[in-house]
Order: structure tokens, then C-alpha cells, then sequence
């Protein structure tokens, strides 16, 4: 089994259930995750789900979230 990493192929990752929030695209525009089995998290791109799967900490998956809930991206999606 090859190790997991930032930029392995995302269906290389054994045992992965991809899941995308309930708020997603329904064109399939989404970003899709799993956990690992060692607790990490891998994020995929759902129009390309062999393409490169990136893997994130649980520490660093919650900063993420929590910036998303306190509005720190909200510039990225034209909300100030």
C-alpha cells in the first residue's frame, strides 16, 4: 500500500468513503472528504476523483472550519 500524501491519486487511498457536504453543487461542483485511518483528513476535487487528494491534519481541518464559521473567508466569496 502506498504511503498517503499530499498529491497521491485519491482512489489510491485504500478503505476512503468520500462524502461532500449537503450544501454542495448539484452540477457536481464540490469538494469531497474522508478520513484516514490514521485520523487525518483527504480532500478531493468531486469533477475529478482520481486527480490528486490533498491531506490535511484533524488540528488543521479544524482551524479550516472554524475559520469558515467565524466569516474569515467570506472575502473569498464577494461577502465582506
Amino acid at each position: 500500500m502506498e504511503p498517503v500524501t499530499n498529491g497521491i491519486e485519491a482512489t489510491a487511498i485504500d478503505g476512503a468513503v468520500w462524502r461532500k457536504s449537503r450544501r454542495s453543487n448539484p452540477s457536481g461542483n464540490c469538494v469531497e472528504l474522508a478520513v484516514l485511518s490514521d485520523g487525518e483528513v483527504a480532500v478531493r476535487n468531486s469533477r475529478f476523483p482520481s486527480g490528486p487528494a490533498l491531506v490535511y491534519t484533524r488540528d488543521e481541518m479544524t482551524a479550516f472550519v472554524q475559520g469558515a464559521k467565524d466569516g474569515d473567508f467570506d472575502d473569498l466569496v464577494g461577502r465582506d
